[in-house]
């Protein structure tokens, strides 16, 4: 797989499909303890017809690198791929914290960006007192349980248990410097008050189940985007896994409505 070195990181990526093809490229951005391959469904569907570019972020999957404390700092490492493939405008999907970073972009530099897909994803966390001494305090167990506990629940009830354990297993191999601090970037993430500023077309795309970032948050999201489709599906927070067909046929049709 190629590589691009940044910053003291090795970033693995993929860039398939025609360079002539339907529309701008399109750029797919995976959540926290994930990898490309989250979006292995979508590729294939979209690498037919366009051109499509999906990385491991740094520390993630097949991706070296520590040392990354902010969501600002890997929006500059997917920018600094795209400038490397010399992708100047470009479709952002992001799930999860890769929402997080495409929105990120969005606000940075509005002109690249055509249009762009947040899955299961929100601009502000928020929570009530109780949830958020929960959450601190589940830091402090031990590693793998703390990543078993959070993998978990990503899921809606009645999904496979191996493959969740499957998901659990793979989380876990994420070094945990970096879980950890990232767990933190997103808890700090907040946009909400900003994202009026993002005139591009959204798709907010979500599990109705999801329990990690609940739907209710999104909504509130929603109301702040001027331009924005919702999109409510029956699955928990791990769309890209839970629901793959439905998912690339939401996006599809996004895309194409757009163009």
């Amino acid at each position: 797989m190629p590589q691009l070195e940044v910053d003291g990181a090795a970033l693995t990526y993929d860039d398939e499909g025609p360079r002539d093809g339907d529309g701008v490229p399109l750029v797919f951005v995976h959540g926290w303890t994930a990898d490309r391959h989250r979006w292995d469904h979508q590729v294939a569907h979209f690498a037919e017809k366009r051109r499509v570019i999906r990385l491991d972020l740094r520390g993630h999957g097949e991706s070296s690198g520590a040392g990354v404390r902010t969501i600002a700092e890997l929006a500059k490492d997917v920018l600094a791929l795209l400038d490397h493939l010399e992708v100047e405008r470009f479709v952002l999907i992001g799930h999860s914290m890769g929402g997080m970073i495409s929105q990120t972009i969005a606000l940075s530099h509005p002109e690249r960006v055509e249009r762009m897909v947040l899955v299961d994803s929100i601009s502000r966390m928020t929570y009530s007192r109780g949830r958020g001494l929960l959450m601190g305090v589940s830091t402090l167990v031990p590693f793998k349980l703390f990543v078993a506990a959070n993998i978990q629940r990503a899921f809606a009830p009645g999904y496979p248990r191996e493959k969740v354990r499957e998901c659990v297993r793979a989380s876990a191999g994420t070094p945990r410097e970096v879980v950890m601090t990232l767990y933190g970037a997103m808890r700090a993430f907040d946009v909400l008050d900003r994202v009026g500023e993002i005139r591009t077309p959204v798709l907010l795309i979500h599990g109705y189940h999801d329990i990690q970032l609940p739907v209710k948050q999104m909504l509130r999201m929603a109301m702040a985007y001027p331009d924005a489709v919702v999109r409510i599906i029956d699955a928990g927070h791990e769309l890209p896994l839970e629901k793959p067909a439905e998912l690339t046929a939401a996006v599809d049709s996004f895309v194409t409505a757009h163009a």
